[in-house]
């Protein structure tokens, strides 16, 4: 699966065999980045909050969608505007707070072929759609919203090497989610979402289960 450069590899080894030992079982190891996963503010922040101190009720929100699409078809450096949360808002109503904004760039189309996915040219550099600063600036202090989650490996363009967007919301510290998948399968308003993160003691983030219900 698609994994940040420089991430470790998901790696699988044998630990008990059936005729050996009884049973089976396997040892795994992978960052606690990889996949769908929930990133915590002490993977900017030292002293920050870990993943393990999410509370159960914190990870259930409402969430509403936007749709780019077709402003990241042929542009894998989008970022989400301004103007587009407003033209989201004439259609939808505000944007309220306390909710998750998922951002559907279509991405998620790519996951089978890495590369593409995280666009890394030539020069060491990624390349897929994010929120941009000044409109992930609007939702949280504006808005008010509980977090960002996207259907790309970053919440932020790929260009943006400073993570300028992940550490606005984590200085919360709120929620970031990244790699979600099926996000065109939801309304744009209306969904409820569940994580289920996997809560590592000290975790800089952690993997999750990510479920919506819509009505």
């Amino acid at each position: 699966m698609p994994r940040w450069p420089g991430d470790p590899a998901v790696e699988f080894e044998g630990w008990a065999d059936i005729g050996r030992d009884g049973y089976y079982l396997r040892r795994f190891s992978m960052g606690e980045h990889a996949g769908t996963h929930l990133t915590a503010p002490a993977s900017f922040y030292s002293g920050g909050r870990t993943v393990d101190g999410y509370a159960a009720g914190e990870l259930v929100r409402a969430a509403v969608v936007i749709d780019v699409r077709g402003q990241c078809r042929g542009n894998g450096d989008y970022a989400l505007t301004v103007a587009d949360l407003l033209a989201w808002e004439s259609r939808y109503g505000d944007v309220p707070g306390g909710c998750v904004v998922l951002l559907l760039t279509g991405w998620g189309e790519l996951w089978d072929d890495p590369a593409r996915y995280l666009g890394l040219d030539d020069r060491g550099k990624l390349h897929f759609p994010g929120f941009g600063a000044e409109a992930a600036g609007v939702l949280m202090n504006g808005r008010g919203v509980a977090g960002l989650g996207t259907d790309t490996a970053g919440v932020e363009p790929g260009v943006d090497e400073g993570f300028a967007v992940s550490r606005l919301v984590l200085a919360r510290p709120r929620i970031v989610l990244e790699n979600l998948a099926n996000l065109e399968r939801l309304p744009a308003t209306g969904a409820v979402v569940v994580v289920g993160v996997l809560g590592l003691s000290g975790g800089s983030g952690g993997p999750a289960g990510v479920t919506a219900f819509v009505p």
